[in-house]
């Protein structure tokens, strides 16, 4: 299985399509793949502040595989801060939605908080609907219509969807428009909740702890700049870390990879064509 080890490789690759205007749904990020390759692909997802949903739109060979060798086939939702993940196939068509913690509550039925850190199926969240909106999506005559129908079944989920607590959405957009540097205590304070309440509620409503959370937007923050081609010490010190070597640490405990590995990430460069826009898909 050939692995695409470079940035040049990844945007060589593949065939990215992205929406020709804005979506009328806040907070969802949409992007369709094809391989450019008939050579079988190995491609390390790198972690992001969004929960994303895989749809497999081509013969069936694309795999989702988590860290401990899981393979989910067809469509598979993939939580916030999910180590290790690797798409592998042949001949790879697929759709890739990203959304907000905040949307994927709503529309995942408040079960993305159990997804994670993890990959499941989304048959098992949605059910049988999961199996016919593939089905549309595969017979789809052209990116623009998957987009269509995506965003149409995103919006119907939506409305009878759960909502976050507005303390909780506060939190979450607060760490975003501070990229993750920010103190759970004082976001505690701003919402007149204690610490523990707090924690508590955000985790079961997002999936990730308050500080967690901070975290992997600053990692984000990190791991981009890296990959724009600054080094290493001066993005530990414009992003807020200690010093390079937490910068380090961080790295490695989300990407599982060197600051200099993951600046050279195929991953980053076909994330940042597809989904280009900043805010974390406008849901601040």
């Amino acid at each position: 299985m050939r692995a695409v080890d470079s940035a040049h490789d990844a945007v060589d690759v593949w065939e990215i399509a992205t929406p020709s205007r804005p979506g009328r749904l806040r907070g969802v990020g949409m992007a369709g793949f094809r391989a450019r390759t008939t050579d079988p692909v190995d491609l390390a997802v790198v972690p992001y502040p969004a929960v994303t949903l895989a749809f497999d739109i081509g013969d069936g060979t694309l795999a989702v595989v988590d860290s401990e060798g899981r393979e989910q086939r067809d469509s598979a939702v993939i939580g916030m801060a999910a180590d290790g993940v690797r798409g592998l196939g042949r001949d790879v068509a697929c759709l890739q939605l990203r959304l907000s913690p905040l949307l994927a509550h709503a529309v995942l039925d408040g079960a993305s908080a159990e997804s994670g850190g993890r990959v499941v199926p989304l048959d098992d969240l949605w059910g049988r609907d999961a199996a016919r909106l593939r089905e549309r999506l595969c017979a789809a005559g052209s990116w623009e219509e998957r987009f269509a129908i995506a965003e149409a079944a995103l919006a119907l989920r939506c409305e009878g969807g759960r909502v976050v607590d507005p303390e909780v959405a506060y939190c979450w957009r607060q760490i975003v428009t501070h990229q993750g540097s920010v103190r759970v205590d004082r976001l505690a304070e701003a919402v007149g909740w204690s610490r523990k309440w707090l924690w508590s509620r955000f985790r079961a409503q997002l999936g990730l702890t308050p500080k967690r959370a901070a975290q992997l937007v600053r990692f984000d923050q990190a791991a981009h700049h890296l990959a724009a081609g600054n080094a290493a010490a001066r993005v530990a010190a414009e992003i807020g870390y200690v010093d390079q070597s937490h910068l380090h640490r961080d790295v490695m405990a989300f990407a599982g990879a060197t600051p200099r590995a993951v600046a050279i990430a195929p991953w980053l460069a076909v994330d940042d064509i597809a989904w280009a826009e900043p805010g974390y898909l406008h849901d601040v």
